[in-house]
C-alpha cells in the first residue's frame, strides 16, 4: 500500500513538473515565439496561458513596448564639408517577432547596434545635403523627417518599426570651433563694413541734395527779396514824387528835417559847415519866411 502511495505521488510530481515545464505565460507587454529543434513554429501569441512540448520545443520573449537608443555623438560633415559632432536618440519597437529573430537571433544588443548602424548612415546622408545653417536652425524639423523616412525602410528588414529620430544637440567640435568661430567672426566684420559704407554712401547723398536744395531756396528768396525791394523802392519813389507835386515846399522842408535828423541825430555829433550853406536855409529862415 505505501509503495502505493508513493508511485502516485511520485507520478504526481513527474505530471506536475511536466505541466510546470510545458505551461508559459505571455502578458502584454511581450511578443512570443515558439521553436522547435531551432525553428520557428508558433509567433502572434495573445497574452494569457499557453503549452508547449518540453526539451524539444523552447519559448523566446521579446519586448514589445517601445525602445530607445541612445548613442555617442557622431562625427558627420555638412554640404560646406564642415565638421559637426551630432548627438542622437532613436525610438523602436519590434513589430515582426519572427523576422526579428531570424535576422538578430533574437538579441536586443545586436539589434540596438545594427539600428545605430543604419541612423548614423541617414544623419550622414541627410546633413551631407545641407548647410550647416540649414541643419541647425532653418530645416531642422525637416531634416529629422528625412532622417526617419531615409532610415525607415532599411529597418524594417529587421522585423522593427522606427518610430521616431531626434537630434538632440549639434555642436562643432573642438579641434574646428575657433576656426569656425573666427569664420564667422569676419563674415560679421564684413557685413557691418558693408553696412557702414552702404550708410555713409546714403548720408552723403542726402546731404548733398541738402545742401543743393539750401543753395536753391536761398537763390530764390534773394530772389524774391531783390524784387519786392525793388517794388517797395519804386512805390516809395512813386510816393515821394507825388508828395513832391502836391507841395514842392513842404516836401524839400520835410526832406530837409530828415537830413538834420540823420547828419546830427546822435549825441557827440559834431558838424563843421558855413552857417550860410544851403544845408542850413530852413534853419536861417525866421518865422514869416525872412532871413535872419
Amino acid at each position: 500500500m505505501s509503495n502505493l502511495r508513493f508511485n502516485a505521488v511520485v507520478v504526481a510530481g513527474l505530471l506536475l513538473v511536466g505541466i510546470g515545464l510545458s505551461a508559459f505565460t505571455v502578458n502584454q507587454r511581450e511578443l512570443a515565439i515558439k521553436l522547435q529543434v531551432g525553428e520557428v513554429v508558433r509567433a502572434e501569441y495573445e497574452p494569457g496561458l499557453h503549452f508547449k512540448i518540453p526539451v524539444f520545443q523552447t519559448v523566446r520573449k521579446f519586448p514589445k513596448r517601445i525602445l530607445t537608443i541612445s548613442d555617442r555623438p557622431e562625427r558627420i560633415f555638412t554640404a560646406e564639408r564642415l565638421a559637426l559632432q551630432v548627438d542622437f536618440f532613436v525610438k523602436w519597437r519590434i513589430v515582426d517577432s519572427v523576422q526579428f529573430y531570424t535576422s538578430t537571433g533574437g538579441a536586443l544588443q545586436v539589434a540596438n547596434n545594427r539600428l545605430s548602424e543604419i541612423i548614423k548612415n541617414a544623419i550622414v546622408t541627410e546633413f551631407g545635403k545641407r548647410s550647416v545653417q540649414e541643419a541647425i536652425s532653418v530645416e531642422r524639423v525637416e531634416l529629422m523627417r528625412d532622417m526617419l523616412e531615409t532610415a525607415k525602410e532599411t529597418a524594417q528588414g529587421l522585423g522593427v518599426e522606427l518610430v521616431d529620430v531626434r537630434v538632440k544637440q549639434v555642436e562643432f567640435p573642438d579641434d574646428v570651433r575657433n576656426s569656425v568661430y573666427q569664420q564667422m567672426r569676419e563674415e560679421r566684420a564684413r557685413v557691418a563694413a558693408e553696412r557702414r559704407a552702404q550708410g555713409a554712401e546714403i548720408a552723403e547723398q542726402k546731404r548733398s541734395a541738402a545742401d543743393r536744395q539750401r543753395t536753391v531756396i536761398l537763390a530764390d528768396s534773394n530772389r524774391e527779396a531783390q524784387i519786392i525791394r525793388g517794388e517797395g523802392d519804386a512805390r516809395a519813389a512813386e510816393i515821394y514824387a507825388n508828395a513832391y507835386s502836391q507841395d514842392p515846399e513842404f516836401y524839400a522842408f520835410y526832406r530837409s528835417i530828415d537830413a538834420y535828423k540823420n547828419a546830427v541825430g546822435k549825441s557827440g555829433d559834431i558838424l563843421v559847415l558855413d552857417p550860410n550853406n544851403e544845408f542850413f536855409r530852413y534853419l536861417n529862415r525866421s518865422s514869416g519866411g525872412q532871413q535872419r
